[in-house]
């Protein structure tokens, strides 16, 4: 094969996959492997990261096969990782110490409490832009190095070191305990609670009140950049480029200027939207985070509202309700109503997220009639993501200043049209979707290939992304309005109903 190709590695909670992309930005090949799901304790979620490094050096070379390629045909490979996910290792042998500790992992909730108590909520929102929670690095971390005796001396001495998954991997592809590169993207970097979002370098004083040791942290990079050279999997290729998942996508949809967004619609969503050169803090319960940063330019930040429950309730309303037979079964039930008959779906499962952060909610339906059919239950359920996204939306609106043009999608519930058309008519601007849907796994291909000069500049990558479809808003304006106040009003009902103490 003489064509040459960018690889990129997307490192996620479930897979890890290896995406080749030509030129023009579209998949050539693609290999995946999923990797085993640990829950020792309730609440807590780890992975293996011997395993998911085992599963690297297996999907890459399967995808270039696949390709009918070799190594001489990649310029260059990037990485897109599950963020917040952290994992220790000893430097001198390259074996983890433990199990690597995810993003979903929630034993740190008692902690979280005691160091809001010792007075640090404020500051540290102050310093790295994130709420103290048990969503983010840092809190996991303090709780490794204290669960085990001489583990904080040994990480101060340098015989352990700290990561989340993008610079487990660069560490091991670039020689391991033969020299690896021991180094972390800017964006995986503002998620893990030690960064300062304005200069852009570990603050001391965040280390010293969550009680890590600097010496463990990685080198921050940006996000485009030749990182090293690997020396295993692809021997001589560069890599090149680094983003945390969500990042990746907001990079792969080319939403590179103030005002752009996109939404990821999977098990949960998360809607990113580019900010500008400045952090917006926020009030109105988003995440001021670091879009992306390329080489020597200056960042470019992005606030970010997450939502818990979207395509997970299509899997309720499938598998515990036993409405439909398969996913797709709902746009066909949902359409055989012109409305919701009334009825509103809150899915506060585990709380509500972005950007109400009640902990204490829980899933609440109604409006319930004799009126109300499993068609009007189909539509409220779609409904429920649609209308959970303008909440994000109108909190960024609040926030920023800067309104939304247009939302840019991708994801699996994203070849629901119905949905799309809700979304649309609930946000009142049109959302598009790409041609190539693997937005996180090309966003990371695009911060490699820029940096080997593989692609000019950014409007080059413009030029790359092309429409599949496009919904436009059709709903009236007085209905939207009612609607939206009927859809609050719901959600106000899911206010408070976990007690202290239950889960």
């Amino acid at each position: 094969m003489s064509d040459p190709l960018v690889a990129a590695i997307d490192q996620g909670t479930t897979s890890t996959r290896c995406i080749l992309f030509d030129q023009a930005g579209r998949l050539v090949s693609v290999a995946q492997r999923e990797h085993h799901q640990h829950h020792p304790r309730p609440g807590w979620a780890e992975h293996d990261a011997r395993e998911i490094w085992r599963n690297v050096q297996r999907v890459v070379p399967e995808a270039l096969h696949r390709a009918g390629a070799g190594a001489r045909d990649v310029v260059a490979l990037g990485i897109a990782n599950q963020r917040e996910t952290v994992v220790l290792w000893d430097p001198r042998t390259g074996e983890p110490h433990g199990h690597a500790v995810t993003w979903q992992d929630l034993r740190t909730a008692e902690l979280v409490e005691s160091l809001a108590a010792a007075g640090g909520r404020d500051r540290v929102r102050e310093l790295c832009g994130l709420p103290l929670a048990t969503y983010f690095s840092a809190p996991r971390v303090r709780w490794l190095l204290d669960a085990e005796p001489g583990l904080r001396e040994r990480a101060a001495a340098g015989e352990l070191l700290l990561g989340t998954m993008e610079s487990w991997l660069v560490w091991n592809l670039t020689g391991g305990p033969d020299g690896g590169v021991h180094v972390t993207d800017v964006t995986n970097a503002s998620r893990t609670m030690f960064m300062d979002i304005r200069t852009l370098q570990w603050s001391e004083e965040l280390c010293e009140f969550f009680g890590v040791p600097a010496a463990m942290l990685p080198e921050i990079r940006s996000n485009s950049e030749v990182y090293g050279e690997m020396r295993t999997v692809l021997p001589g290729v560069r890599i090149a480029g680094a983003l945390g998942d969500q990042q990746a996508a907001l990079f792969g949809q080319t939403c590179f200027s103030p005002g752009e967004a996109k939404c990821t619609y999977g098990t949960g969503s998360f809607v990113l939207l580019n900010t500008g050169h400045a952090p917006v803090a926020s009030t109105h319960g988003l995440l001021p985070t670091v879009a992306y940063r390329i080489g020597d330019e200056p960042a470019v930040y992005a606030l970010e509202g997450a939502i818990a429950v979207t395509g997970s309730l299509v899997q309720w309303f499938r598998d515990n309700l036993g409405l439909i037979a398969s996913a797709p079964e709902i746009e066909t039930l949902a359409q055989t109503v012109d409305d919701n008959g009334g009825c509103y779906i809150v899915p506060a499962f585990s709380g509500l997220f972005a950007p109400w952060w009640r902990a204490e909610a829980r899933g609440v339906v109604v409006g319930l009639t004799s009126y109300v059919t499993r068609g009007h239950l189909a539509r409220a359920v779609l409904e429920a993501t649609a209308w959970q996204t303008r909440d994000v939306v109108d909190a960024m609106d609040a926030d920023s200043g800067v309104a939304l043009r247009a939302m840019k999608v991708d994801g699996g519930m994203t070849s629901n049209n119905l949905l799309m058309q809700t979304v649309a008519d609930v946000l009142a601007v049109p959302v598009v979707r790409p041609m190539v849907s693997e937005t996180v796994s090309l966003g990371a291909a695009y911060a490699a290939g820029l940096a080997v000069g593989y692609w000019p500049d950014l409007e080059g990558l413009r030029r790359n992304w092309h429409r599949a479809a496009e919904w436009q808003p059709t709903m009236a304006e007085s209905r939207r309005r009612r609607e939206h106040e009927d859809w609050k009003r719901a959600v106000e009902h899911s206010f408070g109903w976990a007690r202290s103490g239950e889960g």
